[in-house]
Parts: C-alpha cells; sequence; structure tokens
C-alpha cells in the first residue's frame, strides 16, 4: 500500500479514521462469530474447566501474539514506538484497575468490548451498560474522576517516563515473544479438539488476535508517513469509547483510529450477527439485572482507564507487545473476575443447592 500517494488524496486524519473502521470491522466480525468473551473464560476457568470460552480466548489471545511478534520481526512494525510502550506506565493502576475491570466485567456479564458486540445484535442491556461504560471512561479520563484515577494511577509508576517491555525486562530476545505465542497457540489448538469446536470458530477466534496485528502495522505505517505526528495503537474499547461518545457531543469533533474503531467494531458486528441470524431484541431480566449491570459497566469504565486499557485494550493488544503492566492488568483482571465470580454467582448457586 502506498501511503504517500494516497495522502495526496486523503488527509491523516481521515485515513487514520478509515484505518480504525478497518479493524473495528475485522474484529467486529470476528469477535461476533467466535463469541470472544474474556468474562466467559475466566467464569469458564474460575469454575474448573479449560472449556470452550478459555480455548476461543487462548487462541485469540496466542495469535495476536504471533501476528504482532512476526510483524516487529519482520520490520513491519516497532514495539519500541507503539504509544502504550512509549509512556510510563502504572503498576498501581494496573493492579486496582485490573480487579476493578475483572469484578464488573463479570456484574455487567461481558466486558466492553463483548459488550459492544451485544448491542450491536440487539441487546438492550449492552446498549445501555455500554452507554454507561463510555460515560464513566470519559470522567475517569477528562472529568470529575480524573483526579481520583490520576492519583491512584500516580502510586507506583514505571521509571524513566516509558513503560517496560516485559521481554527485555526479562533479558529475552525479541524472537522469545514469537515462540510464546506459537506455544500458547499449540495449547489452544488442543483445547479447541477437546472441545470439539469447529474450524469455523478456530478461523474467527484467531481472526480477533489478526484484528489487533493489522491496527498496530496500519497505524505505525501512517505514522512513517504522516506530516504530523501519528499515534501507533490498536484495538482497544477504553478510550475510544470515550472520545467516541465525545465526538457526538461535541460541536467540533475531531476524527482519528479511535473514532473509527467503535463504529467499524459495531458495524462488523451487525453484519455478522445478520448474516448469521442472530439479530434480536433483549432486555433486562429484573430489576437486580439491571443494578448489577450498571454497577459492573461503571467498575469498567472506571478500571479500564485505571488500569491503561480494557480485557482487549490491556489484554490482549497490549500483551500482544509484551507491555508489563497489561500484562499485570489482565493476571488481576482474571483474579478480580474469578474472585467476584466465586463470591457472587457461585455463592448464589451454593445457595441454591442447599436450599
Amino acid at each position: 500500500m502506498d501511503l504517500v500517494a494516497l495522502l495526496d488524496h486523503v488527509d491523516e486524519t481521515t485515513l487514520a479514521t478509515v484505518m480504525g473502521l478497518l479493524t473495528g470491522a475485522v474484529f467486529g466480525v470476528a469477535a461476533q462469530r467466535s463469541s470472544f468473551c474474556l468474562r466467559a473464560a475466566t467464569v469458564e476457568f474460575a469454575r474448573g474447566s479449560l472449556g470452550p470460552r478459555v480455548a476461543v480466548w487462548l487462541l485469540a489471545f496466542s495469535t495476536a501474539l504471533v501476528w504482532v511478534q512476526s510483524a516487529h520481526l519482520l520490520g513491519l512494525f516497532r514495539v519500541e514506538e507503539a504509544r502504550m510502550m512509549a509512556v510510563a506506565g502504572s503498576w498501581s493502576g494496573a493492579i486496582l484497575g485490573g480487579l476493578m475491570f475483572g469484578a464488573g466485567m463479570v456484574l455487567a456479564r461481558g466486558c466492553s468490548g463483548r459488550l459492544l458486540v451485544l448491542a450491536a445484535t440487539g441487546n438492550l442491556r449492552a446498549v445501555i451498560s455500554g452507554l454507561i461504560f463510555a460515560v464513566v471512561a470519559q470522567m475517569s479520563l477528562h472529568g470529575w474522576l480524573a483526579g481520583l484515577r490520576g492519583w491512584l494511577a500516580g502510586l507506583w509508576v514505571t521509571p524513566g517516563g516509558a513503560n517496560v517491555n516485559l521481554l527485555h525486562a526479562l533479558g529475552l530476545p525479541d524472537a522469545a515473544g514469537l515462540g510464546l505465542g506459537l506455544a500458547i497457540a499449540a495449547l489452544a489448538v488442543v483445547l479447541v479438539r477437546v472441545n470439539r469446536l469447529g474450524w469455523s470458530a478456530m478461523v474467527f477466534a484467531s481472526g480477533v488476535g489478526f484484528a489487533v496485528a493489522l491496527g498496530w502495522v496500519l497505524t505505525f505505517s501512517l505514522a512513517q508517513v504522516a506530516f504530523e505526528p501519528a499515534a501507533v495503537t490498536s484495538a482497544t474499547f477504553s478510550g475510544p469509547s470515550a472520545n467516541t461518545l465525545m465526538f457526538f457531543l461535541t460541536e467540533d469533533p475531531a476524527l482519528g483510529f479511535d473514532i473509527g474503531l467503535v463504529p467499524g467494531a459495531f458495524l462488523g458486528a451487525l453484519v455478522a450477527g445478520w448474516v448469521g441470524r442472530e439479530l434480536k431484541f433483549q432486555g433486562f431480566e429484573g430489576e437486580g439485572q439491571m443494578r448489577r449491570s450498571m454497577t459492573g459497566a461503571a467498575l469498567m469504565g472506571f478500571g479500564a482507564m485505571l488500569a491503561g486499557g480494557c480485557a482487549i485494550g490491556a489484554g490482549v493488544t497490549g500483551g500482544s507487545i509484551f507491555v508489563a503492566t497489561a500484562w499485570l492488568a489482565l493476571f488481576c483482571m482474571w483474579v478480580g473476575a474469578g474472585v467476584t465470580d466465586w463470591l457472587v454467582d457461585q455463592a448464589g448457586l451454593r445457595r441454591g443447592a442447599v436450599a
């Protein structure tokens, strides 16, 4: 792709928006068709099972590692230029935000990315929860909660004004990232076979990882030829959800990769749901579920901005380039989700069994 020639006809922000639309559309189709969801995987794991949801998540995560690390080794993308790696990270934010996000996604019955996909197929619960997530994320970024987020994030930060490359911190070569990705992919394939998932689930779960790599390569390529500084980024749904919300609420909105990503994911999931005949209006099952989902969405909104990303942004996108705080946030999301499931959902099952 000759981006220099393309920029003679399209301005940089418009091209970045189109790149976001494309990345989001690939993610939306793949996530909808594979039922990709970190919340479902963590709950399954917390209940002692390495079932189909764990298999799908591991396949998506591992293929993101393989695609991204391969692109890095081939010179199509440089990890050190990624926005997540070039700025200081927060250890305290990763821990506290990860735990909050993990708890929130169990209460809301889906992470932010999954809520967006469900909203596209007619789930009104996901629409409301997604809006609350975006509002709280914006409040945490620039609003009333920004001060608290900044204070918590500042308790323990990475040194030198940049994040930590986990591979380099462990003294490992760059090729080790690809090796780890291939090892996790092998485990995922075993679980896919054990759980008798079809080729369709494998292809679309892998498509989630490909979408992450696509975003990294596209924005990196643009940054190399753009006249103005361009952020090297990829799929995440915390900051972009907040930015997309403000795009529709301000008089002079600015375009960019983030603004294209969320509508692209929504449209991709909508088309995939329509083709698969899975479009169906669904609502809350009662007041209790509404309170639970709204609380979970608020926890995810603040937790994602504190952790430096959501289940996709930190958990897959940041993990794919071995951002140390992203791996810590992902671990804490698993812990927060597992503990919340045990305290809330499994406790209800235990009480029902006793009764």
